[in-house]
């Protein structure tokens, strides 16, 4: 029978700004049990003044965890029994919820999309009503919330030591693809046994191309279905929605982020069509949208999106 586990947010439990291989497991679950695991976002410069609540776990986590070459703080990694290098393993995002009253998002010189254009340094605390599920900006607008978490990945290749969490690749990480909530399901490439599958990075929500550095950080807890697929071999990550099948494309270039995208998704039609490939590029020119994920990570993000609906009966 699945069990169910929970993974708080702690010392002991997270890790700040790397993914690696030699990461030892927090806690180790079977195939096909769920894992609620509990996280926080930010360093100690983002923390907001009274009266907005900071977990307590928070600065415990700043000062005995020491921060890595990205910014991300992790809960993890979780040791799903079984798993091999060359197998699959399938997320199952049952759940996002928000686990505080406020978010915060920055500018920052020599960072985001227009770093030219805003060479300053500014930082919101923006209130979340968690009821209502919305954020309110200074201004009065209320906008709609959409949570997720940020950065989802198993451990890189042993080859590449210690990596930053920066930038996404092909064993996820810092993926920031708004489209990976509850009710999705996210698959990566196994590098080593176990997994070893962090998350963390939590978003309430954020806009296609997180254009200015950060979406609008918070601290989340996501629950997960973790499974290992013997039968699903994957070079690169990809994901699906309740509507869409989803590939993906990582690139400093974001003209072969775009390649990347599309000859993923080229795939994926091909194996559930049964067409040639051929056939998948002009059904993709007609069917699949191409959009930016994100553009301020380093190896920037394009998603492809096909909808299910074009799927039925095949």
């Amino acid at each position: 029978m699945p069990r169910h586990h929970e993974l708080s947010a702690s010392p002991a439990t997270c890790h700040w700004g790397v993914f690696a291989a030699d990461l030892p497991p927090v806690i180790r679950i079977a195939s096909g049990d769920t894992v609620t695991i509990h996280c926080v976002s930010g360093a100690k410069e983002t923390l907001p003044p009274p009266p907005f609540e900071i977990l307590p776990e928070h600065p415990e986590i700043h000062a005995q965890v020491k921060m890595g070459p990205g910014g991300h703080i992790l809960t993890g990694p979780v040791y799903v029994e079984g798993a091999e290098p060359g197998d699959t393993l399938e997320i199952r995002i049952k759940d996002v919820a928000l686990r505080q009253d406020w978010g915060w998002t920055v500018i920052a010189p020599l960072k985001g999309t227009l770093p030219e254009d805003f060479p300053v340094r500014r930082i919101w605390h923006i209130p979340l009503d968690r009821k209502a599920m919305t954020a309110e900006m200074p201004w009065g607008m209320k906008v709609p919330l959409k949570p997720f978490c940020g950065v989802m990945g198993v451990a890189p290749p042993p080859i590449y030591g210690r990596v930053a969490t920066i930038e996404p690749r092909e064993y996820g990480g810092n993926l920031d693809n708004k489209e990976l909530g509850a009710g999705s399901t996210l698959y990566l490439p196994v590098f080593n046994k176990g997994a070893l599958f962090s998350t963390g990075d939590g978003h309430a929500v954020q806009g296609d191309g997180e254009v200015s550095i950060t979406a609008l950080e918070t601290a989340v807890t996501g629950t997960f279905e973790l499974i290992v697929r013997k039968d699903l071999k994957l070079k690169f990550p990809r994901a699906e929605t309740p509507t869409h099948l989803i590939s993906m494309g990582l690139n400093v270039d974001l003209d072969e982020a775009a390649k990347q995208a599309l000859r993923e998704m080229i795939k994926m039609i091909c194996e559930r069509l049964n067409v040639s490939a051929e056939e998948a590029y002009m059904l993709s020119s007609l069917a699949v949208d191409l959009r930016v994920t994100q553009l301020v990570d380093g190896n920037k993000g394009i998603h492809a999106m096909l909808a299910k609906s074009l799927l039925a009966g095949r």
